[in-house]
């Protein structure tokens, strides 16, 4: 035994050697990576982080565009649902003006009978150039309108007369414009002048009172009412009040600058005059 510890001593101490550093990597890779493994790892570790940041960019771009998406599809709905309110005013506004209209003309039916039948018309179109001033309406010769029938507001002020009418519209040559003119008569003083429109008022929405006699003591806001005469048009009807006086170019007589009573810019409902009673 001492002869084989003396010859093979140094190998076996060799091979314990050996056995006990097998058997501390074996403990010591028993608990942690392979070389192999932890050299991949340290590779790929730089990339690994870039693709997480990558990946984290692109996780809150696609955040972003649903915020966004979730944001704009919400301020869409929300204006629909300003538009649906806004137009339910203005169907309310609407609704409240043809009511206070609908209330004029039943006072105006009890206070003019003479003007004997009536039909109501909405307006559907203005047109206002350097040569005419009118308004298109949405009833026609299917409800019995005729060219020449005068057209009022709810409060008896004369709008115009139908110049164009077709089978469900017709068109209405307003107070201011040029091709008008008619008998009216000052309320005050009971004097007859000639009421129509001029080139250079009409821009203004207003309408020239001549030919009124000599003596005419003329004052502002005197009222002008149509005169009736020829019977063309029903007396009495306000056309509008004057707002101020001037001389001719000669200088030999006056004549007066009036102001519609109705509004023509405003109107939305108007009553076409079919027929009247003249009364003496």
């Amino acid at each position: 035994m001492k002869d084989f510890l003396k010859n093979h001593g140094l190998w076996i101490l060799f091979a314990g050697a050996v056995i006990a550093v097998a058997l501390a990597l074996l403990s010591y890779f028993s608990t942690n990576a392979s070389p192999l493994v932890d050299l991949a790892n340290t590779i790929t570790s730089p990339f690994r982080a870039v693709c997480t940041s990558v990946s984290g960019w692109f996780t809150d771009k696609q955040n972003y565009y649903e915020d966004v998406t979730a944001l704009k599809a919400e301020n869409e709905a929300l204006k629909k649902q300003i538009a649906e309110m806004e137009a339910t005013v203005r169907q309310g506004e609407a609704a409240s003006q043809e009511n206070v209209f609908l209330r004029d003309l039943l006072d105006l039916r009890q206070q003019r009978r003479d003007l004997s039948d009536f039909e109501t018309a909405t307006v559907t179109e203005r047109g206002v150039t350097n040569w005419t001033a009118s308004l298109t309406l949405n009833k026609g010769t299917a409800h019995g309108v005729e060219i020449g029938d005068c057209v009022i507001d709810g409060n008896a002020s004369l709008v115009g007369r139908i110049s164009e009418v077709g089978y469900n519209w017709s068109t209405v040559l307003t107070v201011i414009d040029t091709d008008t003119s008619l008998g009216a008569r000052v309320y005050r003083t009971k004097d007859i002048g000639i009421a129509g429109g001029d080139f250079a008022l009409m821009g203004d929405g207003k309408l020239k009172l001549d030919s009124l006699p000599a003596s005419c003591q003329l004052l502002e806001g005197d009222l002008v009412v149509t005169s009736g005469l020829g019977g063309y048009l029903p007396p009495d009807l306000v056309i509008g009040s004057v707002s101020e006086l001037r001389a001719d170019d000669s200088d030999t007589s006056n004549y007066a600058i009036l102001t519609p009573a109705a509004d023509l810019n405003g109107l939305t409902e108007v009553c076409i005059i079919k027929s009247f009673e003249i009364v003496s």
